[in-house]
């Protein structure tokens, strides 16, 4: 291409995009597998009690990445136009956001989430431990925002390769932390669950800085001009907050959506909600190749209207599923071949796997749909229409959370019944996203 800030639309340029993406998301998500596994090995109680703290900080962590992708799109427009001067101002603006969002969840946790703990979790130690876990996990909430935002600016501007380095380091000091504070190894204070909770805040911040570091030494901060003139800008904050406001909305519902799951779980007592756990793991791990992809697109489709090659959406979008997909026919395969093998690593008795292999073919079946549905979803979000991105998300999870409650709290089914809910989520993305991409309707916009 005649300017590094514009790409082509070959499947050399996808993987030379998703790639360092995939490798970026799926070291925090075996970080999380690690984390189960060592809260497995202290007790099928810790497991249960990670399956509500995880989802609740998701939620968070999902309002971070909804700012993240509307940032991504923006700065990824910006750079298909060739616009480098403005993708710093744009940055800047971001961090100031998240920065207050991040204050926001902070304060929130401490003063309104132990209320909600309590009304909604019916075991009195799964609520005492997840109350004291969240106080020190929320800690690190700013880091991760700043983090995600310094992804959004990688991936805009074609630099994904540099995400690695960022969660290599984050990923060592979570290990070596998570094993040393819930078992006191390492000469480190033995501190049982909450010792997950403080490598995570640390683990965070080592990403943060590392991150940071990685950009000034590659000359990135000063091409872009990421901290020159560091002042609030009103007009691009506005357009920030109009692309990135519904995506934030979206992913907050689609986790709180989640949220509510796991505590109806929660009511069928600790080895399901356990057993959920692993589940959200089995998507958050082996989901990171299209979560990959899903991210590319977003970058990616943006970028090309940037070029005012608006001809070549679709096609691309098209080329992204079949890697997407065939990389997720691979994992359900390997997961219906092999679930004893999975369930091993948590170190429970034999009933656990046993219990938990009906849930596990399910989810594997929904990943397959889920790589499709996402990078689609997501090429919605590269045209600049949010909202729409929004309205299939509030659609799709109105039907998921009749459902899960009907199946779950009504008919007393059982988990694996609950889980189905994710093969009619992502099969309703999917069909709407592609619709409307392939409608053409986006075409017609005005441009971001």
């Amino acid at each position: 291409m005649a300017n590094s800030l514009q790409v082509g639309t070959s499947y050399r340029q996808v993987i030379k995009i998703a790639l360092p993406i995939s490798l970026a998301l799926l070291v925090p998500q075996l970080n999380l597998i690690i984390n189960a596994v060592f809260l497995g090995h202290l007790s099928e109680e810790a497991l249960a009690t990670a399956s509500i703290t995880g989802v609740y900080n998701l939620i968070f962590a999902g309002i971070g990445f909804g700012l993240n992708n509307g940032l991504q799109a923006f700065i990824s427009r910006r750079a298909g136009e060739n616009k480098p001067k403005e993708i710093g101002v744009i940055f800047q603006q971001g961090i100031f956001i998240s920065l207050a969002i991040g204050l926001f969840g902070m304060l929130f946790t401490w003063f309104a989430a132990p209320a909600i703990f309590k009304a909604t979790i019916h075991s009195p130690k799964i609520y005492s431990d997840a109350v004291s876990f969240m106080n020190i996990r929320i800690i690190g909430l700013p880091f991760l925002f700043i983090y995600q935002m310094r992804n959004a600016l990688l991936v805009g501007i074609n630099q994904s390769r540099l995400l690695v380095i960022g969660t290599a380091a984050e990923a060592f000091i979570n290990v070596v932390f998570d094993y040393g504070l819930i078992f006191g190894k390492l000469g480190m204070p033995q501190m049982g669950f909450n010792g997950a909770a403080v490598a995570s805040v640390l683990a965070e911040f080592t990403g943060m800085a590392v991150i940071f570091f990685v950009v000034k030494a590659n000359g990135i901060s000063r091409q872009f001009s990421l901290f020159a003139g560091f002042a609030y800008n009103k007009a691009i904050t506005i357009t920030i907050l109009k692309l990135s406001g519904p995506l934030i909305f979206q992913m907050a519902i689609s986790i709180v959506s989640w949220f509510f799951f796991y505590v109806l779980v929660e009511h069928h007592g600790q080895t399901p909600l356990a057993i959920s756990n692993t589940m959200r793991n089995v998507f958050g791990f082996f989901g990171v190749f299209s979560w990959a992809f899903a991210s590319t697109a977003n970058s990616m489709v943006s970028n090309v209207i940037g070029q005012e090659k608006k001809d070549l959406v679709v096609p691309l979008l098209y080329k992204i599923t079949r890697l997407s997909t065939s990389l997720a026919l691979v994992v359900c395969l390997l997961l219906n071949l092999f679930p004893g093998a999975y369930f091993s690593a948590f170190g429970q008795a034999d009933n656990f796997g046993e219990e938990g292999i009906p849930t596990l073919r399910i989810v594997s079946v929904a990943i397959v749909i889920l790589s499709a549905g996402t990078v689609w979803l997501n090429g919605v979000t590269g045209t600049g229409n949010s909202k729409m991105t929004f309205m299939i998300e509030l659609a799709a999870i109105i039907v998921y959370c009749i459902y899960v409650y009907v199946v779950l709290e009504v008919m007393k089914l059982s988990i694996a019944w609950g889980w189905a809910s994710e093969l009619f989520y992502w099969t309703m993305m999917f069909s709407i996203s592609f619709w409307y991409v392939r409608s053409g309707r986006w075409k017609s916009r005005k441009a971001i």
